[in-house]
């Protein structure tokens, strides 16, 4: 098996531009924030929806992909509950410590983890397991700090830990039932994401920080890094949709745990941010359960592709026996998964030809 054939172009290429787009937003982000003191999270990301939804749009009009509809009730749920899930996380941040708020990131992993098995009866080998375990403990160690525990803030973090998996669930599961590619899911649910977080964007961003957006001075220099946020968030939300869509939301949520690390580190090199060997423990770790992670599920993979092709070969002898039923191999016929006895047959009778 080819190298190609082990690690698909188009998944490489995913993960790599959600990467390297995550990271640029970050420190884009961090800049705007820290530096300027444009600290209105939800409304910048209700912008970049937006900014998304227009390129999306222009892309649909220059015909680089194709407009599919499919049910617009799955399509306003999940739009919805995308934004709610944005929303609930930037709370989280609002109402609890930093280390809190990174202790219900990691939590998003084992949930989507236990959702999935109870729901889509999916497996995961205990190597799986094990390296997720890994990779969680190395960014606990590198990211939490401090654990203080409030009742409103534990329940925002529970609600946001919940609607994060499920949409994330639902990005990759409305992909496949409605066969869907990630830029039409994208096209179609970032109006109602986009809506639903710049009608309540104000009032969250002015709870959490106690100025008005609309009150802000946008000088020329945050006006440049808002516009290049947006212009990033395009490729963020786009390799998203297109990971999950190629992969599983656990992975989509390992590969933002890599994002956090590099971000750890950027900000270090880039930024000179405080740095500790908790940190450098922690991302040394991270980065292990990774790689564990990325070993396993590819040894996985390639055992399922290599017993389909084993069951190719007794497939095809079956089907030129006609009165073999490779359903029920009882020597019965099968018509839409109902036995039935061949008309050559006769009970009474020696077999006719």
């Amino acid at each position: 098996m080819s190298d190609a054939q082990k690690f698909p172009l188009g998944t490489i290429s995913a993960l790599s531009l959600s990467v390297v787009s995550s990271v640029s937003i970050v420190i884009c982000n961090k800049a705007l924030m820290s530096t300027l003191g444009f600290t209105f999270a939800t409304t910048l990301t209700s912008w970049h929806l937006l900014v998304t939804f227009c390129s999306l749009h222009v892309a649909l009009w220059m015909k680089f992909f194709e407009h599919k509809p499919f049910d617009p009730r799955a399509v306003m749920g999940f739009g919805i509950l995308n934004g709610i899930s944005i929303g609930l996380l930037n709370l989280s941040l609002g109402f609890n410590s930093v280390g809190f708020y990174q202790m219900t990131k990691l939590a998003i992993i084992p949930c989507t983890v236990v959702l999935e098995t109870i729901f889509f009866r999916k497996k995961f080998s205990k190597k799986i397991q094990f390296s997720l375990i890994i990779l969680l403990l190395g960014v606990g160690i590198a990211t939490v700090t401090d654990l203080q525990l409030n009742m409103l803030g534990s329940v925002l973090s529970l609600l946001a830990v919940l609607t994060t998996c499920v949409a994330q669930i639902m990005t990759n599961t409305i992909q496949k039932k409605f066969k869907v590619s990630s830029t039409q899911l994208l096209y179609q649910s970032c109006p109602y994401q986009a809506i639903t977080l710049f009608v309540t964007g104000p009032f969250l961003d002015g709870l959490l920080t106690n100025q008005n957006v609309f009150a802000f001075n946008y000088t020329s220099q945050v006006l440049f890094f808002i516009v290049l946020s947006c212009l990033i968030s395009v490729s963020v939300n786009f390799s998203t949709f297109l990971v999950i869509g190629k992969t599983s939301p656990v992975t989509y949520q390992v590969l933002g745990h890599l994002k956090t690390c590099l971000v750890l580190a950027f900000g270090y090199l880039l930024l000179k941010d405080a740095f500790n060997w908790h940190n450098i423990l922690g991302i040394l770790i991270a980065v292990v359960g990774m790689m564990l992670y990325s070993y396993y599920c590819t040894l996985e993979t390639q055992l399922k592709a290599s017993e389909a092709l084993t069951q190719l070969p007794q497939m095809n002898e079956n089907e030129k026996d006609p009165l073999i039923s490779v359903e029920n191999g009882s020597g019965l016929l099968s018509e839409n998964g109902v036995a039935k006895v061949d008309p050559v047959w006769n009970s009474n009778k020696d077999f006719k030809a």
